[in-house]
This record gives C-alpha cells, structure tokens and sequence, in this order.
C-alpha cells in the first residue's frame, strides 16, 4: 500500500525526517509513535501530499506520490490532529462539502453523506451547526469529513484528543470497522492503549529516525524479556544513587522521582539482590517493592526517555 524509501525533509538547519524507509502493508492498522517534535507529523503531511518538497521516494497503491498526487489522494483521507470543520455549515453541508472535492455529487454524494452520518452518530443532529456540538461530536464530524468519499487508506493523526470516555469508544470501534471493511490505517496517539488495542503494527521514530519498529506481539516479547521494579524508599532519591544503579551490569535504565525509584533488568532474579545492596550501600531503605511486566508506555519511554518534550 505505501512503501517509502530515504525519506528526508528538512527546515532549514532542522531535519524534521533523517532518510527513514519503512512499508505499510494493505490491511495494516500502523500505529505511528513518536514524542513531540519526533517527525511523525511531517511524515503523514508528506503522504497526505500537503508537503512536496522532500527527499527520497514515496510510492503510494504502486505509484510515485510526486506524479500521481491527484489520484493518489482521491484514494486517502487524512483526519488532522486540528478539527478542520465550518462551524457555520451544518453536520450534513460539511460531508457535502468534503465530498464535492472528492469527485461525489448527486445520488452518490447523498448515498456517501447518509452513510457517513449513520456511521459516525450524527444522523440526529445533521442538521445542527458543529458550533453547537460538544468536543467529542466535533472530533467524530472531523472524521466523517475524511473518510465521506470511502478511501482505501485512511490517516489519523490523534483523533480521540481531549474528548470523554463514551466519544473514544466510538471512535475506536469505528476505526476497527472500518479496518474490517477493508480500510488500511495509519494511526498516531499519545494514549498508549490505544495503539496497544487497535494496531497490529508499530513503528516508533524519534529525532526524525526510526528507532525501533514491529507488531505489537513482538515488541511486547522482545522487551518483557526484562522485568520493572518499582521501589518506595524512606527518603527522596538522588543522583549517585541512581548512577550506581546505571553501572549495573543487569541494570537496563534507572529513573528516579521523589521517593519513588523505577529500574528496567534484564534478569529478574540475579539483578533484585545487588539491587537492594546498592540501595542501602547508599544509605536508602524502602517501603515497598513491586515488578510488573512492560507495557507498550513503558517500552517507548525506555526508548525515548523521560525528558520533557518541548
């Protein structure tokens, strides 16, 4: 479905994507990862084909995007993180509206409008303007404004973005019916579990490089072959504790805040005894102790750190 190869933009003396190559197979839900900044949403401008100037190349449906932009994109629908609407058309003249850019018009632009309404809960209120709708119905109209004309792949860029409960639920099982429809999905979010729930694969970048990519089975394998501990100590912890901890040969990653320590191993039962010696050869105690498997969060922040993003 895609395939691109030494994909490169930069701005100036930025480089927002460094020569990444990577495939999304038809059927795909990708989940698309990165911290802020990392290049994720320069690569989906490229493919959406609002960024030209770029790099290396980008095949879409087995054609090249730069000289077949305006079939390819009939063929796409890109959800924006930023809701695109008009306020002062109503639910139903948006969908007329995405759609006429589309090539739909008649009984095949209402036939898509009815259908698209039906699908994203709307059909209620489509007469009603979007200024009026709450923040989950605007993100759902979003949405339906990218994927009124049918598109074999489909594009969103952190679609359930500060909505309730009841609105993410919908709008994911609304990206798995549409996957069972036969849809190809790229998708990114902030929210860990979302990705781990709806996406089989997962491609993680950072710095505008891919850093670590794989199903979702995979990922979970390869890194819960290690094992978190999660101490309390009695005091707040400090900078030569968690370095003497880094020096450990066992010892994946450290993180420390307040009185709370995280530490990554790579084997269980060996590590846990020379941690707790180092611990009190620091002069800490600890309350408490636990361990966990990773999850999907705990996988990206070992890979991209802990730092605050800008």
């Amino acid at each position: 479905m895609i395939k691109i190869k030494n994909l490169h933009k930069q701005y100036n003396d930025i480089v927002a994507i460094k020569n990444i190559s990577f495939e999304v197979q038809e059927g795909d839900i990708l989940g698309l990862l990165g911290p802020n900044g990392a290049g994720k949403s320069t690569t989906i401008s490229i493919l959406g084909g609002i960024i030209q100037n770029y790099r290396g190349e980008v095949e879409a449906f087995g054609k090249n995007l730069s000289k077949n932009k305006k079939e390819i994109k009939r063929k796409i629908g890109v959800v924006p993180q930023d809701i695109i609407i008009f306020h002062d058309l109503t639910a139903r003249e948006n969908l007329e509206y995405f759609g006429s850019l589309y090539g739909l018009k008649g009984k095949e632009l209402k036939k898509h409008v009815d259908e698209t309404l039906a699908f994203i809960g709307l059909e209620k209120v489509a007469k009603r303007l979007p200024k009026t709708f709450s923040g989950g119905m605007k993100r759902r109209l979003n949405i339906g404004c990218a994927i009124v004309h049918e598109p074999k792949l489909i594009i969103l860029d952190e679609p359930t973005v500060g909505i309730d409960a009841q609105s993410r639920n919908h709008i994911l099982e609304s990206i798995r019916l549409l996957h069972k429809r036969g849809a190809t999905i790229i998708y990114t979010s902030h929210y860990m579990e979302e990705i781990e729930s709806i996406c089989d694969r997962i491609l993680i970048i950072d710095k505008g490089e891919i850093i670590e990519q794989g199903t979702t089975e995979e990922l979970l394998d390869q890194y819960n072959q290690n094992v978190c501990y999660r101490f309390t100590l009695n005091k707040v912890g400090n900078k030569a504790l968690v370095s003497d901890l880094k020096k450990k040969e066992l010892v994946e990653s450290c993180f420390c805040q307040e009185e709370n320590i995280e530490i990554v191993c790579k084997d269980a039962g060996c590590a846990l005894q020379e941690i707790i010696e180092t611990i009190e050869k620091n002069g800490f105690r600890y309350h408490t102790i636990n361990s966990k498997k990773n999850n999907l969060e705990d996988i990206f922040l070992q890979l991209t750190g802990r730092t605050l993003r800008d």
